[in-house]
């Protein structure tokens, strides 16, 4: 009789340590413990960076990226892509205008303005941010420098192109180039050290059309 006892109270203290254990496993399973997934594995070194535009820049309908083979003037270049070249025009500026003929004149800093997109983007492989192709089969782009930043905005802040406010700012996406424009123009810099510097449009409006140059 005595030895039915002591079995008893061992099947007691057996069945509160499984109570205990089933609670806690309960427990665990109402927490998600039993369907938790497995932690990401590590991004591979090797997987290239996404290429993200200055902030502000409004994202692109698609992208090309190549080598600059040729910088026409300070507000177009050349891309190289794989076999074929594309003519990339640089969005939200407009650059002093390199002479064509004694009816179609330069204007003064369109030789600056040049040299200086020349030396941001020549023969460097970039990426260029597209929107669209103009009425003249260019692509109509931000181009993104190494460091990730806009030439086209670097046009602007360094004196050399104008933000594009012609028609009312129909040609205008980036809308950080008014300010930038206007601190160019504060401090003199580059075509702003000029008196009476004239617009882009306006000069081919009024000097090439209409001959008042």
């Amino acid at each position: 009789m005595r030895r039915q006892i002591s079995f008893g109270r061992l099947g007691r203290r057996l069945g509160g340590v499984l109570g205990v254990a089933l609670a806690a496993a309960l427990v665990h399973w109402f927490q998600g413990g039993r369907d938790a997934p497995p932690a990401a594995p590590p991004a591979s070194p090797s997987a290239p960076a996404a290429t993200r535009a200055p902030d502000g820049v409004p994202a692109g309908r698609y992208t090309l990226a190549g080598t600059v083979t040729k910088v026409a003037d300070g507000d177009t270049v050349t891309l190289r892509v794989g076999g074929g070249q594309h003519r990339i025009r640089l969005d939200s500026i407009d650059a002093p205008e390199a002479g064509h003929s004694a009816q179609e004149p330069g204007q003064p800093y369109a030789q600056a303005s040049q040299r200086y997109l020349e030396q941001l983007v020549g023969g460097k492989t970039l990426t260029a941010q597209c929107y669209e192709q103009d009425q003249f089969q260019r692509e109509v782009c931000a181009l993104i420098l190494p460091d990730g930043s806009s030439a086209n905005r670097a046009q602007v802040a360094a004196g050399y192109a104008w933000a594009y406010t012609a028609r009312r700012g129909d040609y205008l996406r980036d809308k950080a180039m008014p300010e930038l424009q206007r601190q160019a123009r504060q401090a003199g810099s580059g075509l702003w050290g000029q008196a009476g510097a004239t617009e882009p449009w306006k000069w081919r409006y009024e000097c090439w059309r209409n001959q008042r140059c």
